[in-house]
């Protein structure tokens, strides 16, 4: 007989029960995730400043001494679904003037480049529900380098790259210490905590690891929340006892005998309120302890913050782990000594990520997809800001100035959040974006479909959608407008969540927020299309510097911009709609007289786009065959402004096929889409050859016919202009040598390709949409050229790339810029991942797996990484690039 293993048998399935113990809400795995955020200082939540800077009113270096009052923040940090309750990484060298309690980064009027986080840390690994998380710090044996990377950047100006902490001497020769912390679940309230440090050095070294566990303070602001007030109390068992009147009770065990460092989650007052001699401790007493040898700053028996200090002296090459447990109930725990615990975790995330990753047979796509995954798991957040109460003051501090009364969201007084968010990068942008969040959904779909769906969902809920019906834009603006893709996200995630159904669509959660999507359709008609043309409005629709000048504020003397990606934002935002209408109407006829509402919706802007109120002038400019922005100036003469960018790609993504299978389950939508096109032959003449059908006999509905498709796409896809070794540029290259200018006014005005950083002001300068590659938009592209192929069929071939003399489908194509978007993170023929650049990895070869980063935008020319470094959020896109790459294979 075969002899059985010791080690039980790994349960494949497990992660996947425990999502759907979730989704059921049969078991609470989601209350404690890494919803910490990794910076809450220079938030607009923290800002109660007389003119509103949020960067200067809390300070990295405010915030060891400031109590915050909207969220916490940590290094590889956990919490409760509430924030109530925390823990996190702590470090010490012996050498920084400080301790390492959160991360180090230049605010956005001290990088060259705008905000931009300084240090070096990786996501590894995550399962969605976060029974498993594994995270990477670097931390230098050196003092830590917070005034080279200040004062250097202060320096430099945007014609020169930003100065990054590798490019100091704080890891030369591997002076670092590789840090590794690992969350392990036994249950939904019972986490298992290992921390393993490496010196990666030649030389000895001292080490002081301080895991924190804190409460966040919710007791000082209001009259009688202090009667509420938690504690944690060290206990007679060598563990730690925490109360909470809402959480309940929860005990800290660990391993070794580690030095309890209690203090308090307040406000020093001798540094911020001119209390000299005021009675501690405060936030800061475990820095003033272990840094500056204080023991005056601390407890040994009780407090609302606890650090654990421990203390090694690590050889080279040597390595130390510590072990916590954190869990509810009264009597302590055993920690996870031989690591079993957190080795099954291990192993049902492998199996997890197998089943995932069916079909993708490379090794290194497999690590660029979980990896991937990791980054957006981990990027969840609590994200806490009551708008009212914000503007407002709380009773127990001073009462804010009165230009707090028109301060920025003053207008939003009915936002009120306390939900877990994905955070497009939890350091650079620690607050949701709409449209940021509704990319996000897409790959979220394929690890958790419900936290997806229920993510679009919520930014639709009352306290978050305006009375009036706009969708938020993100935190420093509320009012401000994103690019209309909620319903696009929407369906997607509708059908990736169908096709794991297996076939079964949630149709509750696609009328939910359909429901609400036509208040603020109607909101957009209403308020963004200033001369009632169809002709919109939506301001910097998050392309930030694409434009020739500020859309969302036109420079004095200029008139209304007509924008080309405004209104075929909104030529897809009615097709989006008037998809999901008809998969509505498949199941109840009512709405099948909204979906012929959205078609007609969708005729008017693209009648508009190409004849603007019947004056025969349009967004189309026939002797550029491209789309540009005109701004209607005073006096009615129309000024186009001629920049070739991704402003004049946007009119792709309106398109839709619809199969005619459909239209014969949906009788009355077909007489009403029939009796439009028979009646209104200007309108059907917009339609590209509606009455010959298509591949299929499918019928076709898109801003651009034939013709202009292949005027389009031969732009597009030419590599002197748009197309780059790794996707589609945001600009094209041939403003590189021919600028854009414009001199009106008394002012001038000049877009040029600038294929990394930014070289303008505006928009604070710390994104640029002049020349880099934009993984949401490349995605976009893809989609609709294989929409199109749909239509179109194996007959309709495009000369890819541009002047090479090959043709082909549309299809392939579509799957050739898909490789080329791959190609961002994989190694290529020298072994060196393009993403990285073009410097030589120092230390990397130290690792003892590659660690990867999935950045916000990426060099027209080279792929290097560029903007926020963990911006998983809209660049975890690449999950389903590889998952889709995975099915036609198979």
């Amino acid at each position: 007989m075969t002899e059985r293993s010791a080690e039980p048998a790994i349960d494949r399935w497990a992660e996947r029960r425990r999502i759907a113990e979730q989704a059921r809400g049969e078991r609470a795995w989601s209350l404690w995730g890494p919803y910490l955020s990794e910076r809450q200082w220079g938030t607009v939540r923290e800002d109660y400043s007389r003119d509103g800077n949020a960067w200067r009113s809390l300070t990295h270096e405010d915030a060891r001494s400031r109590a915050y009052r909207w969220g916490e923040d940590g290094i590889a940090g956990l919490c409760d679904d509430h924030g109530l309750l925390n823990l996190s990484l702590c470090l010490w060298n012996g050498r920084d003037r400080i301790l390492k309690e959160r991360l180090y980064g230049v605010t956005n009027e001290e990088g060259n480049h705008g905000e931009d986080v300084k240090e070096v840390y990786h996501y590894l690994d995550a399962v969605p529900s976060h029974a498993y998380l594994k995270f990477l710090y670097k931390y230098p044996h050196g003092p830590f380098p917070y005034d080279e990377l200040l004062q250097e950047n202060w320096r430099r100006g945007r014609g020169e790259p930003e100065h990054e902490i590798e490019d100091t001497d704080a890891f030369d020769a591997d002076r670092f210490f590789a840090v590794t912390v690992e969350y392990a679940k036994a249950d939904v309230d019972d986490i298992h905590m290992v921390v393993t440090a490496v010196n990666r050095g030649a030389e000895a070294a001292d080490l002081h690891l301080v895991p924190q566990l804190w409460f966040r303070n919710t007791w000082g602001w209001k009259d009688g929340a202090v009667a509420w007030r938690p504690s944690l109390e060290a206990g007679p068992d060598g563990s730690v006892t925490c109360r909470h009147a809402r959480l309940g009770t929860y005990r800290l065990s660990f391993d070794g005998a580690p030095e309890l460092l209690f203090c308090e989650n307040e406000t020093n007052p001798r540094i911020h309120g001119g209390r000299p001699n005021a009675a501690g401790p405060f936030k800061d007493g475990l820095n003033a302890a272990i840094v500056d040898g204080d023991p005056s700053a601390v407890s040994a028996t009780s407090g609302t913050k606890l650090g654990l200090h421990y203390r090694f002296r690590l050889e080279a090459g040597a390595s130390a782990t510590i072990r916590l447990r954190l869990h509810a109930g009264t009597r302590a725990r055993a920690v996870d000594g031989d690591g079993t615990a957190t080795g099954r975790r291990v192993a049902e995330a492998d199996a997890f990520y197998e089943m995932l990753q069916d079909g993708i047979l490379c090794p290194d796509r497999q690590r660029i997809f979980r990896q991937a995954a990791a980054g957006l798991i981990w990027s969840k957040q609590l994200y806490r800001y009551d708008v009212r109460t914000w503007l407002a003051g709380d009773p127990l501090l001073p009462a804010p100035p009165a230009e707090r009364r028109e301060a920025r969201n003053a207008t939003w007084r009915h936002f009120a959040s306390a939900d877990v968010l994905s955070m497009p990068d939890k350091w650079e942008y620690p607050w949701f974006a709409a449209w940021d969040l509704a990319f996000h959904c897409l790959p979220l779909a394929l690890l958790d479909p419900d936290f997806a769906k229920g993510q679009l969902l919520l930014l639709t809920r009352e306290w978050y959608m305006h009375p009036n019906g706009q969708l938020p834009a993100y935190e420093w603006e509320f009012g401000d407008t994103n690019p209309p893709v909620h319903a696009w996200a929407t369906f997607r995630v509708f059908e990736i969540d169908r096709d794991r159904r297996g076939g079964r669509g949630d149709l509750a959660f696609l009328e939910g927020v359909f429901h609400k999507l036509l208040i603020n359709f109607t909101w957009w008609v209403n308020r963004k299309d200033a001369q009632g043309r169809n002709v919109f409005q939506g301001g910097f629709l998050g392309l930030d510097n694409v434009g020739v000048f500020d859309r969302s504020r036109p420079p004095p003397g200029f008139g209304v911009v007509h924008q080309a990606d405004g209104t075929a934002w909104m030529a897809m935002y009615a097709l989006n709609m008037m998809r999901i209408a008809l998969e509505l109407a498949l199941h109840n006829d009512v709405y099948e007289s909204t979906a012929s509402k959205f078609f007609e919706h969708f005729l008017g802007i693209a009648e508009a786009m190409t004849d603007m109120g019947g004056e025969g002038v349009g967004l189309w400019d026939e002797e550029d065959q491209f789309y540009y922005d005109e701004v209607d100036m005073p006096g009615g003469q129309m000024l186009p402004l001629r920049v070739r960018s991704m402003v004049g790609l946007v009119p792709l993504f309106a398109v839709e096929v619809i199969d005619p299978k459909m239209l014969q389950r949906l009788p009355d939508f077909a007489r009403r889409m029939n009796w439009v096109l028979e009646n209104r032959p200007h309108l059907a003449q917009l339609v590209s050859r509606w009455n010959e059908g298509g591949e299929g006999d499918r019928k076709l509905l898109s801003l651009l016919r034939g013709h202009r498709m292949k005027a389009l796409l031969t732009r597009m896809l030419d590599e002197t202009e748009f197309l780059s070794p790794y996707g589609v540029r945001s600009l094209s290259k041939a403003h590189k040598d021919a600028p854009f200018h414009l001199d009106a006014f008394g002012a001038s005005f000049s877009v040029r390709y600038d294929p990394a950083d930014s070289t303008s002001n505006m928009f604070g300068g710390n994104s640029n949409w002049r020349g880099p590659v934009w993984m949401p938009m490349n995605y976009l592209i893809v989609e609709a050229l294989r929409r199109f192929h749909t239509y179109y069929g194996d007959d309709f071939l495009i000369e890819y790339p541009t002047g090479s003399g090959t043709s082909l489908t549309l299809d392939a194509i579509a799957d050739a810029l898909e490789e080329r978007l791959i190609g961002l993170f994989t190694k290529d023929a020298d072994g060196r991942r393009p993403a990285f650049g073009n410097a030589p990895r120092r230390h990397a070869e130290t690792d003892p797996e590659e660690a990867l980063l999935f950045h916000e935008f990426f060099d027209g020319d080279t792929g290097r990484g560029l903007g926020a470094s963990h911006q998983t959020g809209w660049t975890a896109l690449i999950l389903n690039l590889l998952h889709h790459r995975a099915k036609r294979a198979n």
